[in-house]
Parts: C-alpha cells; structure tokens; sequence
C-alpha cells in the first residue's frame, strides 16, 4: 500500500518540489475536464431554453356531449298512466322518426269504455241538435215579437184614427150645440114678437102657435145637440183610453214573446257551453288514445329500458326508455377553475387527448404534441355549475384535422386552453409565485372590438 510520508522520507527532493515523481509521471486527470465542460454545456443549454418560447394554458376534464340539445340522449317518459301490454323495439336497436316502440293500456277506470269517443260524439251530436231546437224557437220568438210589434203599431194606428174621428164628431156636434143655442135664441126672441104682435093684432092666433112650437123644436133640438156632444165627447175619451190599453196589452205579450225568447237563449248558450266542453273532452280523450301507444321522436339507438317487461304499471311522467339520435355534432364539455374563467372567450383555441387514444403532449409547445386534436370555444355559462366551475363547450376546429368517427357521447377529455405565448423563465417565474396566465388577445380581433367602438 502506498504512503504519502513514506514517499516523502525516501525522497527529500520531493518534499522541496512540493510534488511526488509518480504524479509528474501520470500527469492531470482528462476525466474531470469533460466533466467540467459537460457541466458547462448544460449549463448553456438550460440558460439557452430558458428563452425559448413557451404557450401558457389552462388544463380541464370534461366529457364528450352533442352540440346541439335535440342532438342529446333523451328519455321518453309517459304521458299518461298505464300498463306496458307489448314491446316492439329491442336495445341497440336503430328507430326511425314515429317508429312504435310499445304499447301501453288504460289503468283508469273512467277510460275503460272501449267505444269511449263514439258514444262521445254521439252526446256531441245529441246537444248539437239540442242547441239547434233551441235556436229555431228563437227563431219564432223573434218572428211571433215582429208581428206582435206590427199587430200593435197597426192597432195603434186604428186607435189614433178613431180618437182623430171622435175628435172631429166632438168638434161637429160642438157646432150643432152652438147652431141650436142661436136657433133657440131666434125662436124665444120670435115668439116674443109675435106675442106682441098677437096682442096688437097683427098676427092671429095660429102663427102664434106655429111660433111656440118652433121655440120646443129649437129646445129639443139643443138638447138633442147637447146630447150627442156629451156622447163624442165620451166616444174620444174612450178612444184614448183605448189606445193606452192597447199599448199595454201588447206590452204584456211582447214582454212574455222576449222572457222566452231570452230564456230559449240562455239554455242555448247553455247547451253550447256544453258542446264546447264536450268536445274538449273529446279532443282530450282522442289524444289520449293516441298517448297509448309509444313513438319514436327521431332518428336514433334504443340505448336502455328504464321499464322492462310486460304488464307493469308506469306513472304519468314516468321515464320509459332512452334514445340517442342517430346523427350529432360533437362537442367537449369542459370545467374551468373560477380564476381561469376570465382567460376564456369564444372562438379560443382548445387541445384534445380524447380517452382510448394515444397521445404525447407537450403541453408548452402544442404543434409539437401527437395524438391531439384541435378545437374552438362555442359557448360559455355564466351560471357557475353545481361542482363549483364554471361550464364551457368546445366545438371541432374546422382549420384543424377532424375529430375520430368512433368517439362517442359520454367519453372523456381533457383540454388545453391556449394562451399568450412567453419564455420559458417567465413561465417558471410565474408558476413559483403562483401568478395566473397572461390573457391572449387575438390582435385581429382586438382590431375588430376597435373598429366596431
């Protein structure tokens, strides 16, 4: 074994050169040089990649969904109660839109009749029928009301014309009175002239009597004026009266055509209400029956029988069996963090790694990653969703290369949001100070914003 102190005491020289003969001999060690400029290149190279850019992101998981909701796996539920009598579709099985699915029967018991809408419509036609009878009486209400109206504008008439002709008889005899009265003066005033004439004998005896006489004519003659004065007098007062009694009479049988006439109305609208109601109930009871049996709403897969069997009861509401449309534009669901929620805006690019395919990411430097597929921000909630994120969706990006065929509704994903591209010491510097991602802004579309301002 070599010793140092020995070397040294064996040869004083090489105490004095400060060296041993046999290290003169190997010489300096090569190794720790390449070491040393190893440890000097990297040294570059790191310094060096701290300057290459770097695409900042932001990660999320989300799930394959459809685009569009009518594009979504939708259940069928019933519409009404009842009970499964016969399946026509199997699982996995392609419908067409209005294929039948299956069948279900009356559980109720008021819809147990099997001629239910026959004897429907035959109660519809019943009162239809009702309310026809009642519209031909006010028919005849209203034709019995005209005539009666006429019947009294005619006696009305009659009535006027009578009081017009007791009017003018009063008037006549009136002149008679007048005319005798003058007659009874004249005579009263001869016989007293032809008394004095009779005394001085200018006039015999029986020209005095001829004159008495023509004084009791001209008195009965008044009377007789003044009697037939008091009857056309009584004559008009009866026509008046009359003419109030019929007004009256009429009244009373008008105001009895138009109570039934009304009433003939209220029982008609009455009975139109009841059609109406019953072809409501009509209309109810044929939807129902077509309720009965289980349609297709679209194209799509029979995916899953929530019910199965036959002869068990289903409630109204009650999911049936699922269905995923045959055709579906894909899309990505993704949760985003509340903090990263403000670096997303429409139209932002997004990476996939879709679940059953391969891929290498790099997720600073997206153009050099396999295996994943490209995509643009189509909408974003503004409702946070129940898992404390916030919900975007993420549709192909028609520039880059289209989504797999075999992907299917439900898969998972996982999304890079692409953001400003930096160096990767200001990238490091970030993550060690826990700073968030800088916005991106497309400069073209910033241009835009300004423009429209």
């Amino acid at each position: 074994m070599f010793n140092y102190s020995d070397a040294l005491e064996s040869d004083p020289s090489a105490k004095e050169h400060g060296t041993v003969k046999a290290f003169k001999t190997v010489g300096a060690s090569k190794a720790a040089l390449k070491f040393g400029r190893v440890v000097a290149v990297v040294v570059v190279v790191f310094i060096g990649t701290l300057f290459l850019p770097w695409t900042q992101n932001i990660r999320a998981r989300g799930s394959l969904t459809s685009l569009s909701p009518d594009q979504r796996p939708q259940t069928i539920h019933a519409v009404i109660p009842g009970r499964i009598e016969q399946w026509y579709v199997q699982e996995g099985e392609l419908v067409e839109p209005g294929d039948t699915i299956l069948r279900i029967s009356e559980v109720k018991q008021e819809y147990f009749d099997p001629k239910l809408l026959e004897r429907t419509q035959e109660q519809i036609t019943a009162k239809e029928l009702t309310g026809r009878s009642y519209q031909e009486k006010v028919n005849s209400l209203d034709a019995q009301i005209d005539a009666l109206s006429q019947a009294m504008r005619i006696k009305l008439e009659q009535a006027a014309n009578k009081i017009q002709q007791a009017q003018l008889k009063v008037q006549s005899d009136s002149i008679r009175v007048v005319a005798a009265r003058t007659e009874i003066k004249v005579a009263k005033d001869q016989l007293q002239r032809g008394e004095e004439q009779f005394k001085e004998g200018l006039i015999s005896m029986v020209e005095l009597e001829r004159r008495r006489v023509q004084e009791q004519r001209a008195n009965a003659t008044f009377i007789d004026a003044q009697n037939k004065l008091l009857e056309a007098r009584n004559e008009l007062l009866n026509a008046e009266l009359e003419i109030g009694g019929i007004r009256n009479d009429y009244r009373d049988k008008l105001s009895k055509a138009e109570s039934e006439k009304f009433a003939s109305l209220s029982q008609m609208y009455t009975t139109e209400a009841e059609v109406t109601k019953m072809q409501v109930d009509l209309a109810s009871y044929t939807v129902r029956a077509g309720n009965y049996i289980i349609r297709a709403p679209q194209k799509g897969y029979i995916t899953r029988a929530v019910k199965s069997g036959v002869g068990e009861l289903v409630k109204e509401g009650e999911p049936l069996i699922s269905v995923m449309p045959a055709r579906f534009d894909l899309a990505v669901e993704l949760y985003v963090e509340p903090m990263d929620m403000p670096l997303i805006n429409l139209g932002q690019k997004v990476r996939f790694m879709f679940d059953g395919w391969p891929a290498i990411v790099f997720s600073g430097w997206p153009n050099t990653s396999y295996g994943t597929y490209g995509g643009t921000v189509v909408a974003i909630d503004n409702l946070i969703s129940p898992n404390g994120k916030y919900r975007i969706l993420v549709g192909p990006d028609p520039e880059d290369k289209p989504w797999p065929e075999a992907l299917r509704v439900g898969a998972g994903a996982v999304g890079m949001a692409l953001l400003k591209d930096v160096q990767i010491w200001y990238e490091l510097w970030r993550q060690l100070n826990g700073f968030p991602p800088d916005l991106y802004q497309d400069p073209m579309r910033v241009g835009t914003d300004k423009a429209k301002l």
